[in-house]
């Protein structure tokens, strides 16, 4: 039986693009395959399934490079998109001994009177009733996260959305508490 190869550009009902090699009308040899959120597959297919060396591209910036067999990642490398690479054994950053961001390692801490509240800097700004969830922008009323550009990501199921309401950074100020007496002593108390 002969092989055919060829090349194709193919955009897929679910918004999906794969541009690369095909063979007996397969997906399958080096190739580009887009997701609809923008992350992007770039390496070797067999049989219409990751397969060999590739690399996904996150739209964040992030990327996890790795061996696939069979669509499955045997061996991997996760590199955030500010260039920290992951490694199980030997996790240095952000444990309970270390609360930095990766980029005050790098950098140094900013002096007093200047938070860094994300390791992205300058932080993005957050509407007012929002959270920022890390990889976007949350509205408690809706239940959608946006990306930063406002473009669709996800809808929120009812347990990130406790998560967030409870978590993350709020779009707002609020008072949390009130005065401590033994902070604040009352004055008429202290006089002769």
């Amino acid at each position: 039986m002969a092989t055919s190869t060829s090349k194709i550009n193919k955009t897929y009902w679910t918004h999906s693009n794969y541009n690369g090699q095909i063979r007996n009308e397969r997906l399958e040899g080096n190739a580009t395959f887009t997701f609809p959120s923008g992350t992007t597959y770039v390496g070797e297919f067999k049989d219409g399934e990751f397969h060999g060396h590739g690399i996904l591209h996150y739209a964040n910036g992030a990327k996890y490079e790795a061996i696939w067999e069979k669509g499955v990642a045997k061996d991997g490398q996760y590199t955030f998109p500010d260039g920290l690479t992951y490694d199980a054994e030997d996790w240095k950053y952000c444990d309970g001994y270390d609360r930095r961001f990766y980029t005050e390692t790098l950098h140094g801490l900013k002096p007093a009177g200047r938070s860094q509240l994300k390791d992205r800097e300058p932080r993005e700004q957050i509407p007012e009733d929002c959270y920022d969830v890390g990889d976007g922008i949350y509205n408690p009323v809706s239940r959608v996260v946006t990306d930063y550009h406002g473009e669709f990501v996800r809808n929120a199921d009812d347990d990130e959305h406790q998560w967030i309401v409870q978590t993350c950074r709020k779009g707002w100020d609020e008072n949390v508490g009130g005065q401590n007496p033994r902070l604040k002593p009352d004055i008429s108390k202290l006089k002769n």
